[in-house]
């Protein structure tokens, strides 16, 4: 059975709004599952007509890469661990990025065999070239600092911009010298060019700038995917591919936002890293001034509270504690006292991480409330808890005009009665800075594993 090229047409715009109204139903938690049914319907879809598409002459390679393809997601998507997916996406960045390179080199020999190149087509694929190269690298990169491979501090050498700056000149005269000489040496040299830019682009980047990063390369594969269909003229693909790179593109903008840095400070890089190796927690403290408390106080605490404040963090994700939180908010529901999540746009190490994880455990949508929604009631909270995060909650941020991170929107939780940070050192954040709050004579760090604090915490409370 096979489907007109009309009918063909309809059944890709079918499946374009569903895409469609799959991006819509993500921008909040409670429509995100109804959106990822949207789009996994439209997505399924699109691959019945793909495979009614009459210019097909063999299903061998076709349905061969979807049972690889589908073997290696499910597998995947069962193993993975909630605090890996930000490298997961790096990777799968990477694919994209990687198949829009072997499209455009694997169309270009078969036109030119064919005789059959023409001057749009030969632009698209140069386009598409460059772009998935500098996708493909650049996403290895983020997945190696993300995954602990490689140091998430910033790398750096003089004249690194300028470099930077010339590669991408060169790539401009390369792309019209392909067009001019349909030549494969000038689409492999480009494609080369593109890899390195890739890799230079990414590597000065620090660990603070990361969730940016992730949008940023999400919105590359977009416009590598969009160049792809072009290649294909499938209008499936570039509908999908302008979605993803467009949607990326103003979630770098968002994410840029919320840490006050342009989007050229982030791809200049130099900010942000490792923190340094592990310290005795508890000496470090008392050398430098900070206050530390046992489960045990915070606990007191919380019980004599009426209203209290969760903050998570990637120290959260790390130690797995949602679960535990959940857990600690029913115990202290049960003793009628209002629990409340803060969320910062660039908490953990990709946009929406600390939500994910929050659902995970299921917890209520309605008490999860982001940044400019909650600060406003830190004034009248009893107290806020920290769990695992750093520079999000840094005052710095807003009184030390020489901080790096000066201007950025923080979650104001110093304004609480009382805070209790639980970290498991005196280590800084990503952005490697030191953290005002704690020296501040209402907060206390409580140091260990984030989930057996927490645990620790429910049962003092239910003890008391």
């Amino acid at each position: 059975m096979t489907l007109s090229p009309a009918l063909l047409a309809i059944v890709y715009l079918i499946s374009g709004c569903l895409f469609i109204l799959g991006l819509k139903g993500l921008t909040h938690p409670t429509t995100a599952r109804r959106g990822n049914v949207f789009a996994i319907v439209g997505m399924a879809i699109a691959i019945l007509a793909t495979l009614m598409d009459p210019a097909i002459a063999s299903y061998g390679f076709i349905f061969a890469g979807i049972i690889v393809g589908g073997s290696i997601g499910t597998f995947i998507a069962l193993k993975i661990k909630m605090t890996d997916m930000p490298q997961l996406v790096a990777a799968l960045h990477s694919f994209v990025g990687l198949a829009a390179v072997l499209v455009a080199i694997g169309t270009f020999l078969n036109h030119r065999t064919a005789g059959t190149l023409e001057p749009e087509l030969v632009i698209e694929l140069g386009i598409g070239a460059f772009i998935g190269a500098i996708t493909f690298t650049g996403s290895l990169i983020a997945f190696g600092k993300l995954q602990g491979l490689l140091s998430g501090n910033p790398v750096v050498f003089p004249y690194q911009h300028h470099l930077n700056l010339g590669l991408g000149i060169l790539l401009l005269i390369l792309t019209y010298s392909f067009y001019t000489t349909h030549s494969l040496g000038v689409l492999v040299l480009l494609t080369l060019i593109a890899l390195a830019l890739g890799f230079l682009l990414i590597i000065p980047i620090g660990g603070a700038d990361m969730p940016v990063v992730i949008s940023m390369l999400n919105s590359y594969s977009g416009w590598a995917a969009a160049a792809t269909g072009f290649t294909l003229n499938s209008k499936l693909l570039i509908i999908t591919g302008a979605l993803v790179g467009f949607s990326g593109a103003i979630l770098s903008y968002i994410m840029c936002h919320a840490m006050n840095r342009s989007f050229i400070s982030v791809i200049l890089g130099g900010f942000g890293g490792d923190a340094d190796g592990e310290e005795s927690a508890f000496a470090s403290a008392a050398e430098k001034g900070v206050k530390s408390a046992s489960p045990d106080d915070a606990a007191f605490f919380m019980t004599n509270a009426s209203k209290i404040i969760i903050i998570p963090g990637y120290g959260m994700a790390m130690a797995q504690a949602q679960h535990a939180l959940k857990e600690l908010s029913k115990t202290l529901e049960a003793l009628d006292i209002e629990v409340k999540y803060a969320i910062h746009p660039v908490a953990g190490r990709m946009p929406g991480h600390m939500n994910v994880l929050l659902a995970e455990a299921d917890i209520p949508y309605d008490s999860v409330l982001e940044m400019d929604e909650i600060n406003p009631e830190f004034a009248t909270t009893d107290v806020a808890l920290v769990v695992g995060a750093n520079d999000i909650t840094n005052p710095a941020a807003e009184l030390d005009k020489t901080s790096p991170i000066y201007g950025m929107p923080i979650l104001q939780c110093s304004k609480a009665k009382q805070v209790f940070v639980i970290k498991r050192s005196m280590n800084t954040g990503y952005a490697g800075v030191d953290n005002l709050l704690y020296y501040m004579d209402n907060c206390s760090l409580v140091f260990g594993d984030a989930k057996e604090v927490v645990e620790n915490l429910v049962l003092s409370i239910k003890e008391s």
